[in-house]
């Protein structure tokens, strides 16, 4: 398997040189050259098979320059850390079936694909003898699930960028309470995009990348993504019948709605995917009308969907277009100079006929809190609310339909103190961050500053 660039201008390369290249060297985000097509029996088969022994057979089909038995290693190492024997367990509540993705170190989503893109680097690193500086910026979950996949790891440093004061309180002390030497937090003055951007430009800085080893934990790396795409499958597995599915994903980036594309273009039953926002809705736009204009980031009680630059959308679109990565890199060129993306009628047509999608403002994402709480005895998150309500406002036709839970609830206490009227149970994992000592340094949203900062800690 290769791999190319959505802009079209690198030499196809290997999976392990895709893991650590993280962003092209072209600006542009990378992509396999084609997508495998399970058929129906195979999918069938794999629906009975155990979460490791199901990402094995997923990953292996693109991972195709790892020894198998080491990748299996691997796959096994990462999902050890997690607290539940199915890794992503599916229940069922209210007509609806909740994907339980909060069930590793850092109880979030990120965990699955974090926990296997830290022991890859630190396998590939070893391999090739080199050392790596992992830079990433995030809006919250990022941040703590990167720093437990590479906490006191050989040959790896790790710098992200959070935006100061603006993720949960718990979100921040996951990433701040980790004192080990190789790790490396900055407070932005500004918002997760400022982050993002800050990030972006540095990667792009290709003498710099290159001096400084810098390696990407965003999603804009390609194993993020595929590591996340398992777990659609493993869910379709677990239902009562295996036939067509409708999936609801709370996104901000984009990134955990691609992976359920991608699982959708490699033959899973999914009959749509429901893109659900909160008030930062510039996806929601592009879904329900073809609007991507960037307007400014609202604090909401869901911080890790405070996103108005979706990094991924850029994957999608180079399927929506066609795969011609001269269209990718004029629609780039058109949002650095407009702050907008304009779309054809076809190309929104399409893009309906793939999602459907919902913005759900602090209101309804409070209201969802506490409804579902009373009618199931059930705590949603936040962003996890976003994505039921977007759930129960799009299907009315009795389709099967799994909501994707990203975080437990206790990382979002307050908020979801608001909506039932008392704080969800604390677990052990959380409970145990109070009162630690922390390190983290406050910066303003300034390129060079950070930059400097990570020469003389690199």
């Amino acid at each position: 398997m290769k791999y190319i660039s959505t802009r079209g201008n690198i030499a196809p390369i290997g999976f392990k040189d895709a893991v650590m290249m993280g962003l092209a060297t072209d600006g542009g985000l990378i992509l396999p050259e084609s997508i495998p097509r399970i058929d129906r029996e195979t999918l069938y088969a794999w629906s009975k098979l155990p979460y490791r022994e199901l990402a094995f057979n997923i990953i292996s089909l693109f991972a195709t320059d790892i020894p198998k038995q080491d990748l299996k290693e691997l796959i096994d190492r990462s999902y050890a850390s997690f607290d539940h024997p199915e890794t992503t367990p599916l229940v069922k509540k209210d007509g609806v079936y909740i994907l339980e993705l909060f069930h590793g170190p850092t109880l979030a989503f990120k965990d699955v694909a974090l926990q296997l893109l830290g022991n890859l680097f630190e396998y590939l690193l070893k391999e090739r003898g080199e050392k790596m500086n992992i830079l990433g910026a995030t809006s919250g979950d990022t941040g703590s699930a990167a720093i437990a996949g590479v906490r006191g790891k050989e040959n790896i440093n790790i710098f992200i960028l959070h935006p100061h004061l603006k993720t949960s309180p718990i979100q921040a002390l996951q990433m701040t309470s980790v004192l080990d030497e190789n790790v490396h937090n900055i407070a932005v003055h500004g918002t997760f995009d400022d982050c993002q951007e800050i990030v972006k430009s540095l990667f792009n800085d290709l003498s710099f990348k290159k001096e400084y080893a810098l390696g990407a934990v965003n999603s804009i790396n390609w194993a993020r993504v595929l590591a996340q795409v398992v777990y659609y499958f493993y869910a379709w597995g677990r239902l009562p019948e295996q036939k067509e599915v409708v999936f609801s994903v709370p996104t901000g980036n984009f990134g955990d709605i691609f992976a359920g594309y991608l699982a959708k273009r490699m033959g899973l039953p999914v009959s749509r995917l429901i893109l659900a926002t909160n008030e930062n809705n510039i996806l929601s736009r592009f879904v329900a009308s073809g609007d991507y204009s960037l307007g400014k980031v609202v604090q909401t009680v869901s911080p890790s969907m405070d996103i108005q630059l979706a990094s991924n959308l850029e994957r999608y679109l180079f399927y929506l277009f066609n795969e011609n990565p001269e269209r990718v890199r004029a629609a780039f060129a058109e949002l650095q100079q407009s702050g907008r993306i304009v779309f054809g009628k076809e190309e929104i047509e399409r893009v309906q006929s793939e999602f459907l999608t919902c913005s759900v403002d602090e209101r309804q994402t409070l209201d969802t809190i506490a409804s579902f709480n009373k009618e199931n005895d059930y705590i949603l998150d936040p962003h996890t609310a976003v994505g039921v309500r977007g759930a129960l406002e799009c299907v009315k036709d009795g389709s099967y339909v799994i909501c994707l839970a990203t975080a437990h609830p206790a990382k979002f206490g307050e908020a979801v103190e608001k909506g039932i009227g008392f704080p969800p149970p604390l677990p052990a994992a959380l409970a145990a961050l109070d009162g630690l000592e922390t390190r983290c340094e406050v910066m303003a949203a300034d390129r060079e500053q950070i930059k400097r900062f990570l020469q003389e800690k690199a």
